[in-house]
């Protein structure tokens, strides 16, 4: 693996090692619509700085020519819906929970890979998903199998239901793939007015305190734009993929390790056993066939 593209990468994981406290620590100062406004808007300055800086920015305006409708419907689900459930379901459950949940979008973009993009559904699709949703299981009922007692259902199906946006907005991308920065800047973009609207609406439009203001901003950097940018650089420049995109999943023990030190979030053992679950079930659809049957 390219040892620039491996400093770049671990360098995002770090910063994504950080955001689920940013999150729960931001979100205990204001509402989740207000945090992802400033997230937003911060990562719009970012992308809109890169594509100056690329000389892309006419490009920018041919996209937006030729397929309005298609990057309305992309900010819509990402960063808009996405992110506004995301953050939902953080202010409703522990940050190491909805963290956890949310890394079964890639099994849902699996599953939705079937209709919508031909391929086909394999017994290690069908083993990641059992695998996947046994970790939601294990997390939503805190280890209470048995009893199937779920602690907070509506965190829950926030959590997971966060993921059919984001594995949707990927789906779109497959099916007409254009440029990466100049898409994320659309849709950022985008995505500005119709949150403007809801704050005016929800009567959010308020004074914020300024540590939710730099919480915001730290979210926009690190978990958005600077984020996005450097990781699709590594990507670029690595020459195996597949190996750089696992380097995300050190992102949540490190995480776990942040909420529990600055959140002060005790770490469940079933938060624990349901994350691995989760990821065993993303990774093992990873595996070749030649590893399946030896």
């Amino acid at each position: 693996m390219n040892k620039a593209s491996l400093i770049l990468a671990l360098s995002v994981v770090l910063m994504w090692s950080t955001v689920a406290t940013a999150f729960k620590l931001t979100l205990a100062l204001i509402s989740p619509l207000q945090m992802l406004w400033i997230a937003v808007a911060t990562s719009f300055v970012i992308l809109l700085c890169a594509t100056i800086w690329q000389q892309k920015l006419a490009l920018a305006g041919q996209y937006l020519r030729q397929s309005a409708g298609y990057f309305l419907l992309l900010s819509l689900l990402n960063p808009t819906l996405y992110y506004l459930i995301l953050f939902a379901a953080y202010d409703l459950l522990p940050a190491q929970q909805a963290q956890a949940l949310n890394y079964t979008w890639a099994v849902v973009l699996s599953i939705m890979a079937v209709p919508f993009l031909g391929q086909s559904f394999t017994f290690k699709k069908f083993i990641s998903i059992l695998l996947a949703y046994s970790g939601v299981i294990v997390i939503a009922t805190q280890g209470n199998l048995l009893s199937l007692d779920f602690k907070n259902p509506l965190g829950v199906m926030l959590g997971v239901g966060s993921s059919l946006f984001f594995a949707s907005y990927w789906i779109l991308n497959t099916r007409a793939p254009r440029d990466a920065v100049v898409s994320l800047l659309l849709c950022f973009g985008l995505s500005l007015p119709v949150l403007s609207i809801l704050m005016i609406i929800q009567g959010q439009v308020t004074t914020l305190p300024w540590q939710a203001l730099a919480g915001g901003i730290y979210i926009g950097t690190f978990e958005m734009g600077f984020a996005f940018l450097l990781w699709m650089q590594a990507m670029r420049m690595t020459d195996n993929t597949a190996q750089l995109s696992n380097l995300v999943y050190l992102s949540p023990p490190l995480s776990l390790i942040l909420l529990s030190t600055l959140a002060d979030e005790p770490i469940m053992i079933s938060t624990v056993v349901g994350l691995v679950l989760i990821i065993s079930g993303v990774l093992f659809q990873q595996l070749k066939r030649k590893h399946l049957s030896d």
